[in-house]
């Protein structure tokens, strides 16, 4: 009997080390399996069509540092003209200047086809990758033989589906704060949402105005900038899932298990950052037992160049590090290339680029666009132009004449009407047309333009002041930094509140371009006295936040007598039910000063104005936000409307821009001497000669 259940229990355990090895190899093989990754970038959000017999176009993808990259496939989706001679066009593709792949063109009826094509691994460079495809697409017949090379029905139209796909593997972190800075802030961490910003549940205001700042510095570094940091509070169990983490709080608020990993150290006058590795997550912890310099450390993270030069794994900040960015400034004459720029080719070419503006300034008058230009003789200069586009509006194009293509100008005023706020981009493009190319078949080099490192953009700005959601982030950034922002936090904060607070943070961080501004957190208890020369952020419900109660605060969307919902107003009819499912956005006069703002982001409860929030997360969804109230819901209705009266420009605008015009000040001081001048010349002389008078009358009477 003994013997039998010996036998009975080796069977058992022999398969019972078989399904354990089965099940170890399953591990083995999903580990192997996820080592080697997938990151595929679209080429363009919408379609793009390439006319013409011979045009071509630009597309960019990002690779990080850290990816050792592996295959790069090029998905092709298009459609070319039904009228396309096959065996005569063809479509090359070129990456980063080398071209690696050439094709004719199917014809079908199809909606589109694809090319699928493996680009060279050694044409692949870390960072940006520029993939041209240049289309020579032909219609004629094979028996014409000098006909029309411009036409209509020759275009080829690339899908938006169109992709690359990098496979890569991720290099382990080292375990420095730079390395885990450039993971945290990757394409692959940010669009598969792996990172997280952590707080304290009960966060103070110390601890939330560092995180601010610390998610300033990383959502401007966020490439894909309509994906959104989130913040989270350690209880929350959307953090089990995160593979990177920063916690931001005081010591004395660290779990335990943070503090245990970080070590015993006084942290009174000094923050600390330091990675950890908890639970296989590595963490970047950010830590003081001082507000003041806990603040200082999430500035630290804000200047996104000192952080990647942090390359040890813990970095100590007092009261006498700096770690500030340097001054915003707004360049008057802004150099458009350091080096000058060639195109080559027939027909089309052009160059785009991008000018970076603080987002509360606009365009003003007298602003132009001076290109200094050489360009081929063998033009046909009857039809070769060059037109300058800013925002891809054209502003003017001047004819090309061969007399001038040894050394050319081109000054255009930038108009006023075209409402320039922020970046911009300036776009050059030539119309370089050949004599009797019906006949012959260009070469690639030729024709040629050529931007000298002379061109630039002389700008005058000015503010934009007017509390609109067309001129946000006014006015809560100046000059590329926050101004005197105070942001009124609700009694009760939950996970839809941090993550409110969050959305609004990614995209002014975004617009962010140092991280001296000034940010306060304030409880809804605070005097009026405190929220003084600020200018305010309310997040809340009518119940939660009692600056909603304030009856100094006139908001568009009012709330019922008893703060249950939405009613009615002079826009929007709102049911009864309907008003307690919907979120608002009001950008209101600050009722403590004259002269700021207030962004109202509340709803019935926190589901509704987070809903709220996510329409100011990004630029993907700020354009559908205009006026200065907006409702929507679940269903993802938006209505916005203007509720201030348009009033018309004041007269003293005009004295403010001549302020703000040094070239206009200096001729009208100028001016102003000069006539004192003649003025004092012309009193001496009046005077002269009634002396010269005065002596000639007493000769007469003697």
């Amino acid at each position: 009997m003994n013997k039998r259940w010996i036998v009975i229990g080796m069977t058992c355990l022999s398969l019972l080390f078989v399904q354990l090895g089965q099940a170890s190899a399953a591990v083995a093989n999903r580990i192997q399996a996820a080592g080697q990754q997938m990151y595929e970038t679209v080429l363009s959000s919408t379609d793009t069509a390439l006319s013409g017999v011979v045009a071509s176009r630009q597309f960019f993808f990002q690779t990080e540092s850290y990816w050792n990259v592996g295959e790069v496939k090029i998905n092709l989706d298009y459609k070319a003209s039904p009228l396309t001679r096959g065996e005569q066009s063809s479509v090359t593709l070129v990456m980063n200047g080398t071209k690696f792949h050439s094709f004719r063109p199917a014809v079908s009826d199809a909606v589109k086809q694809r090319l699928t094509v493996t680009v060279p691994s050694e044409l692949i460079v870390k960072g940006s990758n520029t993939l041209t495809v240049e289309g020579y697409i032909v219609t004629n017949l094979e028996n014409q033989i000098c006909v029309p090379v411009e036409k209509r029905d020759n275009w080829l139209q690339l899908r938006q589906t169109s992709s690359v796909e990098v496979s890569y593997r991720s290099e382990a972190l080292t375990g420095s704060i730079n390395d885990f800075n450039r993971h945290f802030v990757g394409r692959d961490t940010i669009k598969a949402s792996l990172g997280a910003i952590a707080v304290p549940s009960k966060s103070e205001p110390a601890e939330l105005e560092a995180a601010v700042h610390a998610l300033s510095g990383f959502a401007k570094a966020n490439s894909l900038k309509e994906k959104a940091i989130p913040m989270h509070t350690w209880d929350t169990a959307a953090l089990k899932e995160k593979q990177a983490i920063v916690a931001i709080g005081l010591y004395d608020h660290l779990p335990s298990d943070v503090r245990s990993a970080i070590g015993n150290e006084d942290l009174s006058s000094t923050a600390l950052i330091q990675v950890i590795t908890l639970d296989r997550q590595p963490t970047l912890v950010v830590t003081s037992q001082n507000p003041d310099v806990l603040v200082k450390a999430g500035r630290l993270l804000a200047n996104q160049e000192m952080v990647g030069q942090l390359d040890a794994n813990r970095k100590l900040v007092d009261a006498n590090t700096n770690v500030d960015t340097p001054d915003v400034t707004v360049n008057r004459n802004v150099t458009l290339t350091e080096t000058g720029d060639r195109l080559t080719g027939w027909m089309h070419q052009e160059k785009t680029y991008f000018v970076s503006l603080p987002a509360n300034r606009s365009i003003a008058d007298a602003s132009k666009v001076s290109l200094d230009l050489r360009y081929a003789k063998n033009l046909d200069f009857h039809r070769s132009l060059v037109t300058v586009l800013i925002n891809n509006t054209p502003i003017g194009s001047k004819k090309l004449t061969s007399e001038l293509a040894n050394g050319d100008t081109l000054s255009l005023p930038i108009p006023k009407n075209l409402e320039v706020t922020g970046n911009f981009s300036v776009t050059v493009a030539f119309d370089l047309e050949l004599e009797n190319v019906t006949c012959v078949r260009p070469q690639d080099q030729m024709p040629w333009a050529y931007i000298t490192k002379d061109s630039l953009l002389q700008l005058n700005t000015k503010d934009k002041t007017d509390l609109l959601f067309n001129n946000y982030p006014n006015p809560f950034l100046r000059d590329g930094g926050y101004n005197q922002v105070a942001v009124v936090m609700p009694q009760v904060k939950d996970s839809y509140t941090y993550l409110a607070l969050s959305n609004l943070f990614n995209l002014l961080g975004q617009y962010a371009e140092g991280n001296t501004g000034d940010v306060k957190f304030y409880e809804d208890s605070e005097a009026a006295k405190a929220l003084k020369e600020r200018n305010i952020i309310a997040i809340g419900s009518y119940h939660n936040n009692k600056i909603f109660q304030d009856p100094k605060l006139k908001l568009y969307f009012q709330y019922d007598s008893k703060g249950d919902g939405f009613i009615s107003n002079e826009k929007m009819s709102i049911d009864t039910d309907y008003g307690k499912r919907m979120g608002t956005l009001q950008l209101l006069d600050s009722p403590y000063e004259a002269g700021h703002g207030l962004l109202a982001v509340t709803g019935a409860s926190s589901e509704y104005y987070y809903l709220a929030s996510k329409l100011l997360a990004s630029e993907n969804t700020k354009w559908k936000v205009y006026g200065d109230g907006v409702a929507t819901d679940k269903d993802g209705n938006i209505h916005a409307y203007r509720f201030k009266k348009q009033t018309e420009q004041e007269a003293a605008s005009v004295l403010d821009d001549v302020l703000e015009r040094g070239d206009v000040l200096g001729f009208m001081v100028a001016a102003v001497l000069v006539m004192l001048l003649v003025l004092v010349a012309l009193i001496l002389m009046i005077r002269k000669y009634r002396k010269k008078r005065g002596a000639g009358d007493e000769t007469e009477s003697k």
